[in-house]
């Protein structure tokens, strides 16, 4: 008994192959297949055009042989109506299994990002690892008792800033 055929056949389990791909205008284009649908569109990875050219003719010369010319297009996506050929040029490329899932390393370093306040190191037990709120919460009209200036609040401005602290604005609700 025959093995079970795949559903995609031959063309799936070429994928990540380094394929060869011939196009109507004699242009071969290789690169590695990623994806593949049923009007045969290709989309090849690091992908270079071959072409070959002829160098033009002087007067009194012979013919020059012709020259293939390489161009490195990245990633393509191929139109099927196009596709005249393909073969394969190589198998997968091999990928570790420690290395699929690492990030490769950058410059720089790692920081909290956005608005507000910068994420503020542990500092003891988990009762005391934030300090206390730099501002009041609703509904108390200022600071709590024995609190003094936060850290890196720029000297000469009252505290609390202009607009915080003291009763709501007129017409404002508080929560209920």
């Amino acid at each position: 008994m025959p093995p079970p055929k795949s559903k995609g056949g031959k063309m799936l389990s070429l994928v990540n192959w380094r394929l060869k791909v011939t196009i109507n205008d004699g242009r071969a284009l290789t690169g590695q297949m990623l994806a593949f649908d049923r009007h045969m569109n290709l989309v090849l990875a690091d992908c270079e055009e071959f072409r070959r050219v002829r160098p033009k003719k002087k007067a009194g010369e012979e013919a020059a042989p012709e020259q293939e010319v390489k161009r490195t297009l990245g990633l393509v996506i191929l139109r099927g109506e196009t596709v005249v050929s393909l073969s394969v040029e190589g198998p997968p490329p091999i990928v570790d299994e420690d290395k699929k899932n690492a990030l490769p390393v950058g410059p720089g370093r790692g920081m909290p990002a956005g608005r507000g306040m910068g994420m503020m190191p542990p500092m003891g037990p988990p009762s005391l690892q934030r300090p206390p709120m730099p501002f009041a919460p609703p509904g108390m009209p200022g600071p709590p008792p024995g609190f003094a200036r936060p850290p890196g609040f720029p000297p000469g401005m009252p505290f609390p800033p202009p607009g915080f602290g003291g009763p709501p604005p007129p017409g404002f609700q508080p929560p209920q």
